[in-house]
């Protein structure tokens, strides 16, 4: 059947099928991964990327094609991992502005917008390499656009063949890939997104074709010698910002440019997207706050990476992991973009309505949760994972990485770290190190980010769990709540405590002791005095004026907390780091609608 036409519909099963089929190849592209930096992530960033790119795209009921390659361009940027993902969000961001406001394309038009995310690449970089994705891209935009073509199944074979030929000769320019005996691994993962695409247009089954596509090079992991230049900038540095300001990209690069070398800078709308290989990450950190909100940044340690890879090579391993990887439970409250930065592995949480069993922020947000508080319908139940989920999670951390520190919600309030420990004792020959946080919500999710970023600098797993144990003991949470009506109803507080409280507007102040349980701290009346009485409360916790601290804000239903607390602790303790998420159903449904609470992590 002729295939006249792409419109959105069309656009995003294609783009979704090409995500999936990328995925699948995400051990092969870590294995040959061996340009810019021989680290043995490409397959992980371009997994990261794409995932990203497809959970989007899945909730998108967009109709025109502009529209869909627009959130396809968008959901990249803030999903991008490492030059491979930077690389790609350039390339479909020219691609979607190329396509803006239109409805549907035909053939004549498809190589003019492969042709200007091209075009929009090559302006980003500073110093483009041959050989590599850009190559590859650029060699398929041409042959797209040369070809007299008008039928779009032929057309999209013809763009594959080219796309095929470009990557074979991928080493004859990259010297570094023929010694290796590789093609270029972030050019293999443009070209699987391409077979995916071409596989949903010829109405093939992507799942169906695990473990085929396109192979290259040597069944163990490449490897090939640690150059030095990538001694001298050691860390992968990668960062988002938001702002209502944001300077343009150029002006972004021109800053950072001394800093390190493999600077990629994104510049749309509202989002600042940096990645930069550099030996001072927390110069390029400090410049990036001064531009607007940091939302997610992080250092990882690129020697680490490569003698992980080396390890895998002298072992005739297929696949290279990181040193350690995190994982946590969806009582942790992580931003997504926090999660999907760090590659962290999240154990869902469980709601339990009638015979029907939901997974927390899986099959239900805690946007949706909040929305069923304040309409006062049935609630579901809650429940924690059963070990077998953990095992689940352990196994697809072990499979990434060498060691996994799970840092888990507190024994004190759940069940949770139990079902995680039965787990773990099911397959006592899994490498994971748990961690009872002794808290909730992101108290616990500032453990789970600071082992990330502990991992991410190469220190062991046993020593991370001794530094979030020394953390921990200096860090706390406190919330508190509009009415007593859910305490009441999960039995945490009496019906008389509940009435005259509610009568005379008294609001709780509640805290999670160093035992991981909930303790009351103080009370007061009325919404003003509640914030400064929890702000100070935290103050007096926190005794003096730290060097380095963090803090998370989280609420049910009430965002506009959000900014008047965050004002008040950039008052009292200057342009710290400050989180912000709704809290999660398994602790909102005892707390109710209004309730808010404040997450602190000292760490000097």
């Amino acid at each position: 059947m002729k295939i006249g036409y792409i419109d959105g519909p069309r656009l995003r099963r294609a783009l979704i099928a090409g995500c999936q089929w990328a995925q699948q190849q995400r051990e092969e592209l870590n294995r040959i991964n061996v340009f810019p930096v021989p680290d043995g992530d490409t397959g992980t960033n371009l997994y990261l990327t794409v995932q990203a790119i497809a959970d989007h795209l899945e909730q998108s009921t967009e109709r025109s094609v502009g529209g869909v390659a627009h959130e396809a361009a968008q959901a990249a940027v803030l999903g991008a991992r490492g030059n491979c993902g930077m690389m790609l969000s350039h390339f479909l961001l020219g691609f979607a502005r190329s396509l803006e406001g239109q409805r549907r394309i035909n053939a004549s038009n498809f190589g003019g917008a492969l042709e200007a995310g091209v075009q929009h690449l090559s302006e980003a970089l500073e110093e483009p390499v041959e050989g590599t994705i850009l190559t590859v891209m650029r060699d398929t935009a041409r042959a797209v656009s040369g070809a007299e073509i008008e039928d779009i199944a032929p057309l999209a074979e013809h763009m594959l063949d080219r796309a095929h030929d470009s990557l074979e000769r991928t080493p004859e320019l990259l010297p570094v890939l023929s010694a290796a005996g590789v093609v270029d691994a972030g050019a293999k993962g443009f070209v699987s997104l391409l077979e995916g695409a071409v596989m949903f247009l010829r109405g093939d089954s992507v799942a169906a074709e695990v473990g085929g596509g396109f192979m290259a090079g040597p069944p163990v992991v490449a490897s090939i010698e640690y150059p030095d230049r990538v001694e001298q900038y050691r860390f992968c540095t990668e960062a988002l910002v938001r702002g209502n300001n944001l300077p343009d990209q150029a002006e972004v690069r021109g800053d950072l440019r001394a800093q390190g070398d493999s600077l990629i800078v994104i510049r749309s709308d509202d989002v600042l997207k940096v990645h930069v290989h550099t030996d001072e990450p927390e110069e390029v950190f400090s410049y990036l706050k001064g531009l607007g909100d940091l939302v997610t940044h992080k250092a990882e340690d690129m020697k680490a990476q490569y003698d992980a890879v080396e390890r895998a090579s002298a072992s005739h391993l297929a696949l290279a992991r990181r040193p350690v990887g995190v994982l946590t439970d969806s009582a942790a409250d992580l931003p997504e973009e926090i999660v999907r930065a760090h590659g962290i592995q999240v154990v869902p949480m469980l709601l339990v309505d009638g015979e029907d069993v939901y997974r927390d922020g899986v099959d239900i947000t805690a946007e949706r949760f909040h929305k069923l508080l304040a309409s006062q319908e049935r609630l579901p139940t809650t429940s924690q994972p059963p070990p077998g989920s953990f095992l689940e999670g352990f196994k697809r951390a072990v499979a990434d990485a060498e060691q996994v520190v799970g840092v888990v919600l507190s024994s004190g309030l759940s069940g949770t770290y139990t079902s995680a420990e039965a787990a773990a004792a099911q397959e006592p020959d899994l490498p994971i190190h748990l961690v009872d946080s002794r808290g909730a919500s992101l108290l616990q999710g500032l453990l789970v980010l600071k082992a990330t970023e502990l991992a991410e600098m190469a220190m062991p797993a046993d020593e991370i769990v001794k530094e979030l144990a020394r953390v921990r003991d200096q860090s706390g949470i406190m919330l508190t709540v509009e009415t007593f009506d859910r305490l009441l109803a999960s039995g945490r507080v009496s019906r008389s405590q509940s009435f005259f409280a509610n009568l005379l507007n008294v609001k709780p102040i509640l805290a999670v002791d160093l035992a991981g349980e909930v303790v009351p701290r103080a009370k007061a009346i009325g919404q003003k005095r509640v914030m400064l009485a929890l702000l100070d409360a935290v103050a007096k916790d926190i005794g003096r004026v730290p060097e380095k601290v963090r803090f998370g804000i989280v609420h049910v239903g009430v965002p506009e907390i959000v900014s008047e607390v965050r004002e008040i602790l950039q008052d009292r303790y200057g342009e710290v780091e400050i989180l912000n998420a709704p809290i999660t159903p398994v602790i909102a449904t005892h707390l109710g609608i209004g309730a808010w609470g404040l997450a602190y992590m000292v760490e000097d």
